[in-house]
């Protein structure tokens, strides 16, 4: 037990984890319509989150709180660093043949770089948290723009009301995971002037926000059973929505790292994963 524990940090605090939570959504993106994604893609957005990740948690290091990530971070800096330079690295040579596709690929580089930039220690990016009230509902675009939007597009395929109603369905499960975020964060953003809903917001409205979130997650999600998505999909798409709801009161009193970095961040992928072994299943 202690080596699978070891195992699910090192996973989680470097970064890899939701790395590769990135990688699955975006495959099952495109999985879902039967689309034919370009060969680097899922290899460049698993670098990519690596770096932006890495980058992240690098300038993290001011936080006060003791707990076992923040710990762990003081101690390995030069791995995050390394992290951030492999993921370049791998960012780069997988983007080379996506070159094709270079607006969108540069629009995901700038808006991830953006949620980041505030915690640069430069006070052009400090200013950025005095206006950073939408910071829940932009952390929430750009995992929708990277796993969703990207992957559609980068297939060639005509939009679709379909493809819509996904990019819908996919932020509001995703903003309602970022609120839980921001709740527990809510008084470091308010120490250090980053400023966001939820800093702004009493416990009653984070609340309501948070159960209009997933109340629009689930319509946009049954909504897909009309555009050609099986019942078993709708169903697999649904299974995140009804976790992070039942999640809400625990996740509101229990700030615990692998509740919110294994538990709430897995959730995100929850079905890609699912459909992704019932694929193999049935392969």
């Amino acid at each position: 037990m202690r080596a699978i524990g070891n195992i699910l940090k090192w996973l989680v605090f470097t970064n890899v984890f939701i790395a590769l939570c990135a990688v699955i959504m975006s495959w099952q993106a495109a999985f879902l319509f039967q689309l034919e994604l370009p060969p680097a893609l899922l290899p460049f957005i698993f670098f990519a989150s690596l770096s932006s990740y890495s980058f992240h948690w690098y300038l993290s290091f001011d936080d006060i709180s003791e707990s076992p990530r923040i710990q762990w971070l003081r101690r390995n800096r030069n791995v995050h660093i390394s992290l951030f330079i492999a993921g370049m690295a791998g960012a780069i040579y997988f983007g080379l043949p996506l070159l094709p596709w270079w607006p969108w690929l540069a629009l995901s580089v700038v808006i991830t770089f953006l949620y980041s930039a505030p915690k640069i220690p430069w006070q052009v990016f400090r200013t950025l948290r005095r206006i950073a009230y939408g910071k829940t509902i932009f952390l929430a675009m750009v995992w929708t723009y990277v796993t969703t939007v990207l992957p559609l597009v980068m297939s060639n395929a005509t939009w679709t009301n379909g493809f819509t109603l996904l990019v819908i369905s996919r932020f509001f499960l995703i903003y309602a995971i970022c609120i839980l975020f921001d709740y527990r964060d809510r008084d470091y953003d308010r120490r250090i002037g980053i400023r966001s809903l939820i800093t702004w917001f009493n416990e009653r409205q984070i609340a309501l926000l948070f159960a209009f979130s997933i109340a629009v997650f689930f319509i946009s999600t049954l909504a897909l059973y009309f555009h050609a998505l099986s019942v078993i999909s709708i169903f697999l798409l649904i299974v995140p929505g009804i976790l992070t709801a039942v999640s809400y009161p625990l996740a509101t009193r229990n700030f615990s790292d692998y509740l919110y970095y294994a538990w709430l961040d897995g959730l995100m992928a929850v079905s890609s994963l699912l459909m992704w072994l019932l694929h193999l299943i049935k392969s």
